[in-house]
């Protein structure tokens, strides 16, 4: 969330104008990041007690880009299908299970099972596709 490496402030910039910017733009901004940062990114560190291993020095951004690159298909879907009105960010639906989550807390000593059928009730009762 605060990122202190110029890299990874680049991508939290890059991500943070998701939903305002199309799939291409996106794509375009992502990959010219990529570029810049490559040799960053295959940076590997040692590991001092067995100078045999290794393992990647940044990789919670490697780990991030990834993400992204590997979920790019399904980060527009709001986009590609507008007719389903789709919300572009799942505040709403967070917002949705602390709720969830606030009603099944007052049953405190209810197994998971239990816990289940209540949500399932409280949703069959909201939802009537379920």
């Amino acid at each position: 969330m605060r990122p202190k490496l110029e890299a990874a402030i680049e991508l939290r910039n890059i991500t943070a104008n998701l939903t305002s910017i199309d799939k291409e733009k996106f794509i375009h901004i992502l990959d010219l990041w990529h570029t810049k940062w490559v040799d960053f990114l295959k940076e590997r560190t040692i590991n001092p007690e067995n100078p045999r291993r290794w393992f990647y020095t940044h990789k919670r951004v490697r780990s991030a880009y990834g993400s992204l690159k590997s979920n790019l298909p399904y980060l527009f879907t709001y986009k590609d299908y507008p007719t389903l009105e789709i919300p572009n960010t799942t505040n709403s639906l967070d917002g949705y299970f602390a709720h969830l989550k606030e009603l099944t807390k007052i049953h405190r000593g209810a197994k998971r099972e239990l816990k289940s059928k209540i949500i399932n009730e409280i949703l069959a009762k909201t939802d009537p596709r379920i």
